[in-house]
């Protein structure tokens, strides 16, 4: 199995600094994926790939060049269950891993949320990102990073 790559579902990421700071410790290629407005990197382990400006145009760049044993950081629930399905381990950008044990419930909470917006029964505000989240994605980025690495077969 080759080395792990992190993929970035990068609009409106807040852990950048965070993925990066991980990633230069391990060694490992970090592929923001955006609809624009990249900083870019001079940096050779760092890439940013633009799509173009369709809905779900990263997400969909994602599923596709991600493998097994990558690692995935994205809010977005949708995302989160495709690169699941695909064998990547999947981070969101509070620490919160998804996994094929919790995917599912993610999925209904994210729909039921969606329901009650749409009917009115919420307003939908989403929580304050914390200090306590950054910490918290720091440690399990860096968790989930040894276990890919110890998943790399030499070629």
């Amino acid at each position: 199995m080759p080395a792990p790559v992190i993929y970035v579902d990068a609009d409106a990421c807040p852990v950048k600094a965070e993925v990066e700071k991980v990633a230069e410790r391990h060694g490992i290629v970090v592929t923001y994926v955006s609809n624009g407005g990249l900083r870019p990197s001079r940096d050779p382990m760092i890439r940013n790939v633009v799509v173009s400006k369709g809905a779900d145009a990263a997400d969909d760049w994602i599923v596709e060049n991600a493998r097994a044993n990558d690692v995935v950081v994205t809010a977005d629930i949708p995302l989160a269950a495709r690169t699941v399905a695909l064998g990547a381990h999947v981070l969101g950008p509070t620490g919160r891993p998804f996994t094929l044990e919790t995917i599912g419930m993610a999925v209904a909470m994210r729909d039921l949320k969606q329901h009650l917006r749409e009917t009115g029964e919420s307003r939908g505000y989403n929580a304050a990102f914390t200090p306590k989240d950054r910490s918290n994605f720091l440690g399990e980025l860096d968790r989930i990073l040894r276990r890919a690495l110890k998943s790399v077969t030499p070629d």
